[in-house]
């Protein structure tokens, strides 16, 4: 191992804590090592092959299979088939203990992101979109792994990539990239099994957070369609039109605008209609600064408590209704949106934007939208005025929007306690993978 290690360079001036020392990769404990990528693994590009030799014979891990998945197997992923030759599954062959980087990607963020083979896969190679890495043996599989994800090293690979058509990285590049590491595999286990540790958890969390997601959207499915009724409701539902329970609605202009957000002072700012999408509900960040001509228009400000709906774009996207939790002061609507300012005794607005997306009321709006392309359809304000919804009584949406916003609550606990703990990681990882916290004890030279 003395083969691996380099020439500190010059110290600052500040104080160093005793038991440390400068490198090229930061301050690390005296006793650990520092090396290139090259000098403790080989390196080699995936193979390229003719689109004729693929859909048959034996597997092949493509891009897809490894990127952003931290870790690949048989049971994790589905791998593609590629007509390979023996000595083709030879040279290009995955053993356990392996990393793929990923060598080219259309973001720059993607390059370079490595995954890590948990077993050996007989018969298998691997796309020349990447770069196989084979550890020497100074680094624990698991080790390099959690090395490879580190922030400060993914900074590095970025910066040392190249921009064509793709963002792009070479192993020659690759093997200078330096990391520190202790020298005692025992320690680099350890290291990694508390990492790990962190890992599983947050994983739980996010199956969970995804299973209390699943569970909401059926409850929604039920209780805002009427199938089912909370205890102590029954009877027909209402059948009304949108006109008969709010107080206003307001359409406003659609300018060239600056895109951003407005700045907090005394800009005024309007929505674009990705404001509201099925999958995400409400985002009042997507909206853009408005030219200085069209401030001060209080009349078409959104508030809390409204509802908006998209009235113009593709076809797909008109139509769309959220109700707005929360927005900054100073935004309104654009002309490709109707707002709504409703009536809180007639109706609740989560209730109303859910009635509003209704099969009957949709298909009215559908028939009634118009345009010279698909790409650019729209209804008319007084055609959301007159479309029929249906609405049960007002006691009962409020105890509905009552018991959906609790299981928002315990959604955004999780939510939040994942991303304490991403954050806690991060902190585990800056101090674990530099050796400022030592989980095995140093052996002290007689």
């Amino acid at each position: 191992m003395d083969s691996v290690r380099l020439s500190a360079p010059t110290a600052p001036m500040e104080e160093l804590t005793p038991g440390y020392k400068w490198t090229e990769v930061g301050v690390i404990p005296e006793d650990w090592l520092v090396a290139s990528l090259g000098e403790i693994g080989k390196f080699k590009n995936g193979i390229n092959m003719p689109k004729e030799n693929f859909g048959h014979g034996f597997p092949f891990v493509n891009l897809m299979d490894v990127f952003g998945v931290p870790k690949v197997s048989p049971e994790t992923s589905t791998f593609g088939l590629i007509n390979s030759t023996p000595t083709e599954r030879k040279l290009y062959d995955l053993q356990a203990g392996d990393v793929l980087f990923v060598r080219s990607s259309v973001k720059p963020t993607g390059v370079g992101l490595t995954a890590l083979i948990l077993e050996t896969l007989p018969n298998t190679v691997f796309s020349g979109f990447l770069i196989r890495y084979r550890s020497r043996g100074e680094l624990t599989p698991e080790f390099s792994e959690h090395c490879f994800w580190e922030e400060n090293f993914r900074k590095r690979v970025i910066a040392n990539s190249t921009v064509s058509a793709n963002t792009n990285i070479n192993q020659e590049v690759l093997k200078r990239l330096q990391i520190g590491f202790p020298p005692d595999c025992a320690e680099q286990r350890a290291i990694s099994e508390v990492l790990s540790d962190v890992d599983r958890l947050l994983g739980a969390l996010e199956v969970l957070i995804a299973k209390k997601k699943d569970i909401k959207q059926a409850a929604m499915q039920q209780l805002l369609t009427g199938r089912t009724r909370l205890p102590g409701f029954s009877g027909e539902w209402e059948t009304t039109q949108v006109k008969n329970v709010i107080t206003r609605y307001f359409c406003g202009p659609s300018p060239t605008c600056e895109e951003r957000n407005i700045d907090g002072s005394e800009e005024w700012g309007v929505l674009k209609t990705t404001a509201a999408t099925i999958e995400n509900g409400w985002d009042w960040r997507k909206h853009k600064v408005l030219p200085r001509t069209f401030w001060g228009q209080d009349h078409l400000k959104v508030n809390a408590r409204d509802v908006i709906i998209t009235k113009a774009g593709p076809r797909h996207r008109v139509g769309i209704a959220v109700w707005v939790d929360h927005v900054p002061d100073r935004v309104i609507v654009s002309g490709k949106m109707i707002g709504l300012r409703l009536d809180l005794n007639r109706v609740v607005p989560l209730i109303l934007a859910a009635a509003l997306q209704a099969r009957e009321t949709q298909l009215f709006l559908d028939q009634r939208t118009t345009g010279m392309a698909e790409s650019q359809v729209n209804f008319e304000n007084t055609t959301l005025l007159d479309a029929p919804i249906k609405l049960p009584p007002i006691d009962e949406q409020r105890a509905i929007a009552s018991f959906l916003s609790d299981m928002d609550t315990e959604i955004t606990a999780l939510e939040k306690r994942r991303d304490k703990t991403r954050a806690i990681k991060q902190g585990m990882i800056q101090q674990l993978l530099t050796g400022r916290v030592r989980l095995v004890k140093p052996e002290v030279a007689a």
